[in-house]
C-alpha cells in the first residue's frame, strides 16, 4: 500500500463524507428552522431524550418520512460514489475500504460544521453498497429478530448490525483489512452515540424510565417501520388500548 494514496483516499472519503445533507435538505424544506436538537418524547413523562445528531433521521422526525428517505439516500451516496471510485482506480487494493471508513468518519464528525454530525448508518449502507450489498439485509434482518424476538430491546435490533459486520466481514472475505473496517465503522458508529447513550444512562439511573416502553419511544424515528414489522410478525405484542392510555406513575 502506497502512503499517499492511502492518505488521499482518507481526505477524499472524509471531504465527501463531512457534506451534510440533512443541514442543506432542511435548508430548503425548513429554511431557518435549526435541527441540530431533536426531542425524541418519553411517554407519561415532562422529560425526553434529547438527539443531538444532524442526520436523515433529524429530518425525518421534523418533517416526515419523504425527506427523510431522501437524505438517506443522499448520505449513502456520498459515501458510495468515492469508495466505487477508488476501488476502479486501484483493484486488488485495500484504499476503497479506508475511503468507506473516512466517509462515516466525516459524516459523524464534519469540520464544515464543528464535528456535529449524524450517526453513521446511512453512510455505513453507503459503503456496504458498494464493499458488500448482502452485508446490509443480512445484518439488519439478524439484528432486528436478535433484538425484537430475542432480547426484546429496540436499541439492540437498532445498533445491533454493526457489530454483526465484524464476523460478517470474516465470513465473506477472510481477510482482515475487511475486519478492521468493519471494526472502525461499528466504533465510529457508537463513539458518536455517545451522547445519547450518556443520556439514557443518566436517565436510567435516575428511575425516569420505569414503565416505558422503548418501542413507544422509537416510533418517532424510522425505526417505527421495523416496529410495526415486528408487531405483524407477533415478535413484539400490542399492549392493550387502556394499558397504553394509563399515565406512567
Amino acid at each position: 500500500m502506497v502512503p499517499i494514496i492511502a492518505l488521499t483516499a482518507a481526505l477524499v472519503g472524509y471531504l465527501f463524507g463531512a457534506i451534510s445533507f440533512a443541514r442543506l435538505v432542511a435548508g430548503v424544506v425548513l429554511p431557518g428552522e435549526d435541527i441540530s436538537s431533536t426531542i425524541m418524547e418519553l411517554p407519561g413523562k415532562d422529560i425526553g431524550l434529547e438527539m443531538k445528531s444532524v442526520s436523515a433521521t433529524s429530518v425525518m422526525m421534523h418533517t416526515g418520512p419523504k425527506y427523510g428517505c431522501l437524505t438517506s439516500i443522499l448520505d449513502m451516496a456520498k459515501v458510495s460514489i468515492p469508495t466505487l471510485v477508488f476501488m476502479l482506480m486501484y483493484p486488488g487494493e485495500d484504499y476503497f475500504l479506508i475511503t468507506a471508513v473516512a466517509g462515516v468518519a466525516g459524516h459523524n464528525f464534519p469540520i464544515y460544521y464543528k464535528f456535529k454530525g449524524g450517526r453513521g448508518v446511512s453512510p455505513i449502507f453507503g459503503g456496504l453498497l458498494i464493499i458488500d450489498w448482502l452485508a446490509i439485509p443480512v445484518t439488519v434482518l439478524i439484528s432486528n429478530i436478535l433484538g425484537l424476538a430475542l432480547f426484546r430491546n429496540v436499541m439492540i435490533a437498532y445498533t445491533g448490525f454493526t457489530v454483526l459486520l465484524i464476523p460478517w466481514m470474516w465470513f465473506r472475505f477472510h481477510e482482515w483489512a475487511y475486519v478492521a473496517y468493519a471494526v472502525a465503522v461499528t466504533l465510529l458508529f457508537y463513539l458518536a452515540m455517545i451522547p445519547e447513550l450518556k443520556q439514557y444512562y443518566a436517565l436510567w439511573r435516575a428511575g425516569e424510565l420505569e414503565g416505558i416502553e422503548m418501542d413507544e419511544v422509537m416510533e418517532t424515528t424510522h425505526m417505527k417501520y421495523v416496529l410495526r414489522m415486528g408487531k405483524k410478525m407477533g415478535f413484539i405484542k400490542e399492549k392493550p388500548e387502556a394499558e397504553r392510555d394509563a399515565p406512567v406513575s
